[in-house]
């Protein structure tokens, strides 16, 4: 599955729009716990074990979309956006990560 930020694909032609399909991963409050509990993994000033948990996150929402978009009959998804997001409140330090996109079909 091709994913792009593009509103294109150079050098391919569009030839369905399948609609829009998104991702969602949520990092809970436990792995906050977890990883700040040993702050001694702080380089440079950045937390590599939260910065990892992030990198799942985000990989977790791809594929989520991907999968979404391959349903619909889709080999793209184009105009991809990512967006974070901590819920708080009743949800504790929770993190969403949030990809939306739309699904086509394209030709090579």
């Amino acid at each position: 599955m091709l994913i792009v930020t593009t509103p294109t694909i150079e050098g391919k032609k569009i030839i369905e729009y399948h609609g829009l399909v998104t991702g969602e991963s949520l990092l809970g409050a436990n792995v906050y716990k977890d990883l700040f509990s040993g702050v001694r993994d702080v380089v440079g000033g950045r937390t590599s074990a939260y910065e990892e948990e992030l990198k799942k996150a985000r990989t977790v929402a791809l594929d989520s979309m991907g999968e979404k978009a391959a349903h619909k009959g889709a080999n793209a998804v184009i105009g991809v956006r990512l967006a974070y997001q901590n819920l708080g409140g009743t949800m504790g330090n929770t993190i969403m990560v949030t990809v939306f996109g739309t699904a086509v079909s394209y030709q090579d």
